[in-house]
């Protein structure tokens, strides 16, 4: 087990990129505007809300996973064992787990990984990439807890600009991190240009809840009672009503399956867990 905290890197690419001028979310207004963004119900500088994303994050590392028991009633590890089912994972196979700080996805990939292989069967490795340092300290504290040391890295890098190789992974996976991002394009781009070809993008997040009388519910659980839960538990409430906030400012499903193929990823697909309170979109990089 190994940690790296690396700057952005250019690298050479012929992978197709997305830019503003072709991101439906994205306004063509002047220079004012493009600098500006959204966090949660709250139109912000981009830099700044990657400073305000930074200390939500720093604020709730060492009750992250507490919160998502209770936030979910547990439901959250369903949906990640459905995401590494659909993933497969295979003998040799690169993962790349982005905003994976405290490890659940990487955790389950290892186990996943060690339960099917057989004797003999090839290596398998995962590198967790998370932005934030204090996610990724709760991270190697667990995998310390839990006696992993073999077959994991952890990398301290943006997504919207990694200092990885281009061609370098099999699978990317993102769960619950993307709508965090301020340019969701170039993490897209990026997770294209990483991937190797035949690789796979999986990307697990909150999305809309298809009936509208359930989606009234669910709101209401939502803006009435996680922020409370957040004041509870973690001493902490406005870092839970962003978070609250942040997935009602995330695309439906079928707007960010299109947002997936504007990148360059073919045969994208969604799958709605918990009545679409939760999808995950996949889609592959093709020769």
């Amino acid at each position: 087990m190994c940690r790296l905290s690396i700057p952005c890197a250019s690298y050479s690419s012929d992978t197709k990129n997305i830019n503003s001028s072709n991101i439906d979310h994205v306004a063509e207004t002047d220079e004012y505007d493009k600098k500006r963004t959204h966090f949660g119900f709250q139109t912000v500088l981009e830099d700044e809300k990657v400073d305000k994303v930074y200390e939500v994050f720093k604020n709730v590392a060492d009750k992250y996973d507490l919160m998502n028991d209770v936030m979910s009633a547990g439901i959250h590890r369903l949906w990640k064992d459905e995401l590494i089912r659909h993933l497969a994972p295979h003998g040799g196979m690169k993962l790349l787990d982005m905003a994976g700080g405290t490890g659940d996805i990487a955790f389950r990939y290892l186990n996943y990984s060690n339960s099917t292989q057989s004797a003999g069967a090839d290596y398998r490795e995962v590198t967790v990439c998370d932005i934030n340092e204090h996610m990724l300290k709760v991270g190697e504290q667990r995998a310390a807890q839990q006696g992993i040391s073999r077959g994991i890295n952890w990398l301290h890098a943006n997504a919207e600009c990694l200092p990885i190789e281009d061609n370098s992974y099999d699978a990317y996976t993102i769960a619950f991190g993307i709508r965090n991002c301020t340019h969701i394009e170039k993490v897209l781009s990026e997770a294209y240009r990483v991937l190797k070809p035949g690789g796979r993008f999986l990307c697990l997040e909150f999305s809309q809840v298809r009936n509208s009388l359930l989606r009234e519910l669910y709101d209401q659980y939502s803006f009435q009672v996680i922020p409370v839960m957040g004041h509870v538990i973690a001493q902490d409430w406005h870092s839970y009503q962003y978070l609250v906030e942040s997935i009602r400012k995330f695309p439906n499903q079928e707007t960010f399956a299109q947002w997936i193929l504007k990148a360059g990823f073919s045969e994208v697909t969604v799958t709605d867990m918990t009545l679409g309170a939760v999808a995950l979109h996949s889609g592959f990089k093709l020769l």
